[in-house]
């Protein structure tokens, strides 16, 4: 087992590492914007929401490159691997296409339909603009991600991420305000920053897949279009891609419930997210490890030693999370002055908090056996699942705990650890009713 453990965290903490990446120079970028006033600070944020939910609707290529090239992998059989995510690339075309033109021509209706002011339409379009520029090459970049992770490598996602948030970070300052020689930008200088950063990190993609990895794997070999193929590669992704899209969208409408609570209401949730952020960082990247464990496992023809590896990652993850709580629980209030001090702001942030500290390891039952279930591609259970339980649970509780019942910001807390700890244990329970003596690694010829 503890031969598994250091395996398992050398795969992690590499995606720790990425992922937490994104959200510190998410955050870091806020700040620097955040000196041109309040209506840059909500431009920022309304775009952050659309963006978030468009990704999650095209973020289902790559993590279907990311469990089928483990499969191939484990299977040794990387030439099917490097087929399917020539595949992968081709639906990327479409996809880039269909955001290179929405964000063309469609961006200030976007923000009307988002409840924005004449003012922050005006302000924002062209910053939206270039946001949806910068998504087109963070989708390719994705499904690059997705391969290499595929191939136990997530060391080389750990790099890449790490310069392209550096890049954006230096740009962000030097084209908003004009230092260091650039040209001064204002807040469409934020959204050029986004797009060279996003830009440079597909770039290294690029060089990685093509110039590195080809004399291993073939990468820069002739693939001719395969339709079976495509057809796998676009289903899986619809899948994958519906349930992030269902997930994104219930936040914001929880979203939506918290800015009916008022201002320190609202401040006091951010704070809390951000804060709890640092755990859905590890949850997301255990997951990741698990979908890549149990996809080779499966691609070797070892289902139960893949049953094996996605519970040691599920034991480790939750391990983690259990002392990441903890530490949070024991210095919440000192945290949460951080951010504000504010007492009506830091005490319920320290509040929400103490609430989440522990129970935020139901979002890690639900990354990991996800993640597990991804690997065997399981994808119709995750897409209804997420359906349903988003819709008809998440929701309607969130609106009855919150206004109906009167608890507010705890009540609408509690409603979303409830929605995660059904979530999480039906993924759980899922995972270990698979009958796993007859898994087999997905194929065109076997169906979706």
């Amino acid at each position: 087992m503890f031969q598994n453990w250091k395996k398992i965290l050398l795969l992690a903490i590499p995606s720790i590492v990425s992922f937490a990446s994104m959200t510190v120079t998410g955050t870091i970028n806020l700040i620097l914007v955040g000196k041109l006033g309040a209506l840059a600070i909500a431009v920022v944020g309304v775009s952050n929401i659309i963006m978030y939910n468009a990704w999650a609707l095209f973020s289902g290529i790559g993590h279907t490159v990311n469990y089928l090239v483990a499969q191939n992998y484990g299977a040794n059989d990387m030439k099917t691997g490097v087929g399917r995510t020539y595949m992968a690339l081709y639906l990327c075309l479409a996809a880039g296409l269909f955001v290179l033109l929405t964000g063309a021509v469609a961006n200030d209706d976007i923000l009307r339909l988002m409840g924005g002011s004449g003012e922050l339409v005006a302000s924002g379009e062209g910053y939206l603009r270039l946001r949806f520029f910068a998504m087109v090459c963070s989708i390719f970049a994705f499904v690059f991600h997705g391969f290499f992770r595929g191939i136990e490598d997530t060391k080389t996602p750990m790099v890449i991420s790490l310069a392209a948030n550096l890049a954006m970070i230096f740009f962000t300052y030097g084209l908003t305000y004009g230092k260091w020689g650039f040209p001064e930008l204002g807040l469409n200088g934020a959204g050029w920053a986004i797009l060279l950063g996003e830009a440079i990190g597909l770039l290294c993609c690029l060089y990685v897949y093509f110039i590195r990895l080809h004399p291993r794997y073939g990468t820069r070999s002739r693939v001719m279009f395969d339709w079976a193929e495509s057809r796998l590669i676009l289903a899986e992704s619809g899948k994958l891609g519906l349930q992030e899209f269902a997930l994104s969208v219930s936040m914001f409408v929880f979203t939506m419930f918290l800015t009916r609570l008022g201002t320190n209401a609202l401040a006091a949730n951010e704070v809390a997210l951000n804060v709890m952020g640092f755990g859905f960082m590890p949850a997301f990247a255990f997951g990741a490890t698990a979908t890549l464990l149990v996809g080779q496992e499966v691609g070797k023809g070892n289902p139960f030693t893949a049953r094996r590896m996605g519970t040691d990652t599920a034991v480790l993850g939750s391990v983690f999370l259990l002392l990441l709580g903890l530490a949070e629980f024991s210095f919440a209030e000192p945290v949460a002055r951080i951010y504000s001090d504010d007492p009506q702001v830091y005490k319920l942030a320290a509040e929400l908090i103490e609430v989440s500290a522990f129970l935020q390891v139901f979002d890690g039952l639900l990354n990991f056996y996800a993640g597990g279930l991804r690997g065997i591609g399981d994808t119709t259970f995750l897409l209804k699942t997420s359906l349903v339980l988003s819709w008809l649970l998440f929701i309607p509780l969130s609106y009855l705990l919150t206004f109906v019942l009167g608890l507010h910001s705890i009540g609408a807390w509690l409603s979303l650890y409830i929605f995660l700890m059904v979530f999480g244990l039906t993924m759980m329970i899922r995972y270990y009713r698979v009958d796993w003596e007859n898994v087999q690694m997905k194929s065109a010829g076997r169906g979706v």
